[in-house]
């Protein structure tokens, strides 16, 4: 495990002021997870963290915790709350938006949490001998946690779970670009955020930046090591507010554990490709697309011949535990088939990081939410960028125009078009088998190298943590 995830302050000799930690995530996969990897890590410094989430949301984060380690969950203190009843619709491929509607219920359900968390909130402070109560939340549960600004003893701190670019040029252009930035700061084609949310999202996220003027301080799953010109102008922009940026949350070295069948399937299948030869497929859990798209995308990986494997399924429920059943992905007549030989189809959780991580593994195509965006880039492997929606549009330009370590499949300025099968024929080839594609291999391994140098001893991300660490037991 890298030393940012296991340093224990006890054994340089420091006396920590008694103080506890508690988690408050956002109830999607990509937000739980991040917050879950987060208090793995507090943990490990010997501080007592509790995750406040809901019992359903709690279950499910728990449950695709394949790649942590079981020792540092059980460390945790895991508070589950009821959610009010809320509808949980399957999600609808054929939207004319590709934001996950379909949970806009929960969004409205995940606000009632507030309560339940005040009242833990209120008995911590007064049954427990600790000097400070920390309180990390998700940016998007900043009114959950509003009434810690009436407990002495509690201090917040928000937490990004998006690139610092995306943070950065998000909130600069909805401030009405406050002040001015180099030309070279700002990438060719950089989406605005129209089309990217839905307006009920929109709606959301202000109501939760009313709340966000508390806090004291932000924490970014990102590294300076690949993010500094994007964080500096973020510390900027909101003046007085402390950053640490600690990421990548994930871990940076793998190990092989086949927790479950899919997982021994994926990488025993792998373990028998060349390396750098496949390419991993997948969406995400937030994501669904039309049948339409589906066969495009099928008939472009018959015809490029290139080894793959696909993760195939809609994106999450609302509660991914109700029992209707899931729709049945259709691909072309004898698709599986005629590809025994030169690719593999998933329709359940997959291992992601651990095929990232695998030596076979040559590419990703992602919707580059910026978990798969970090988890790919800590094993190097460069990305065929085909965004969605919320920050995947900045997300993409980040990883193409700036890093340089991706294709673009689907441009933004397109979002509302089919990508035809040639197209994304000649993605795959260029990320694949060309020398583009070896060139940004390169440049995605000698970040892997950053990454793995930042979250080690003395690096950039686990002194950051350090420094976070140093000033919440201060």
């Amino acid at each position: 495990m890298d030393s940012h995830q296991v340093h224990n302050h006890e054994e340089d000799g420091h006396k920590q002021a008694p103080i506890i930690v508690m988690m408050v995530p956002f109830p999607a996969q990509s937000h739980l997870n991040q917050l879950l990897r987060l208090s793995c890590l507090i943990s490990s410094h010997n501080i007592p963290v509790h995750y406040a989430g809901s019992t359903i949301h709690n279950r499910q984060v728990k449950l695709r915790a394949h790649e942590m380690d079981s020792l540092n969950i059980e460390r945790i203190h895991f508070h589950d709350f009821p959610l009010p009843p809320f509808l949980s619709p399957s999600p609808n491929p054929q939207s004319s938006t590709k934001f996950p509607a379909h949970i806009h219920p929960l969004f409205e359900a995940s606000s009632h949490l507030r309560q339940p968390f005040t009242a833990l909130l209120n008995e911590l402070s007064s049954t427990t001998k600790a000097n400070r109560i920390v309180i990390i939340h998700d940016t998007l549960m900043a009114s959950v946690v509003q009434d810690s600004a009436f407990i002495l003893n509690a201090e917040t701190y928000a937490f990004h779970g998006v690139s610092a670019f995306t943070s950065f040029f998000d909130l600069w252009e909805s401030l009405g670009k406050p002040f001015q930035i180099e030309a070279e700061v700002v990438p060719n084609e950089l989406p605005s955020l129209e089309g990217c949310l839905t307006f009920q999202a929109m709606n959301f996220i202000a109501h939760q930046i009313e709340f966000l003027n508390f806090r004291a301080g932000d924490l970014i799953n990102t590294s300076r090591s690949m993010e500094h010109i994007y964080i500096d102008l973020l510390e900027k922009i909101h003046g007085n507010k402390k950053h640490w940026s600690i990421g990548p949350l994930n871990p940076v070295t793998i190990c092989k554990q086949g927790n479950s069948n899919s997982q021994d399937k994926c990488l025993s299948w792998l373990d028998k490709q060349a390396p750098k030869s496949v390419i991993y497929i997948s969406f995400g859990t937030t994501t669904s697309m039309t049948d339409e798209q589906i066969k495009e995308l099928a008939n472009s990986l018959e015809q490029s011949k290139t080894k793959f494997i696909w993760v195939l399924r809609d994106a999450d429920k609302g509660d991914i535990f109700t029992q209707d059943c899931r729709r049945s992905i259709e691909l072309p007549e004898g698709f599986e088939k005629r590809m025994e030989e030169l690719g593999m189809i998933v329709r359940d959780w997959a291992p992601q990081l651990e095929i990232l991580g695998h030596p076979s593994t040559g590419g990703f195509m992602s919707h580059c939410g910026w978990n798969s965006c970090m988890e790919s880039l800590s094993m190097g492997v460069p990305i065929a960028a085909w965004p969605m929606h919320s920050d995947q549009p900045k997300n993409a330009v980040l990883i193409s125009g700036v890093l340089k370590v991706g294709v673009i499949v689907k441009k933004w300025a397109h979002k509302e078009e089919i990508v035809e099968s040639s197209h994304i024929k000649e993605a795959v080839r260029r990320l694949m088998a060309s020398e583009e594609g070896d060139q940004m291999r390169k440049r995605a391994d000698a970040l892997r190298k950053h990454f793995k140098q930042s979250v080690g001893k003395d690096g950039v991300s686990c002194l950051e943590l350090e420094s976070f660490i140093a000033h919440v037991t201060r």
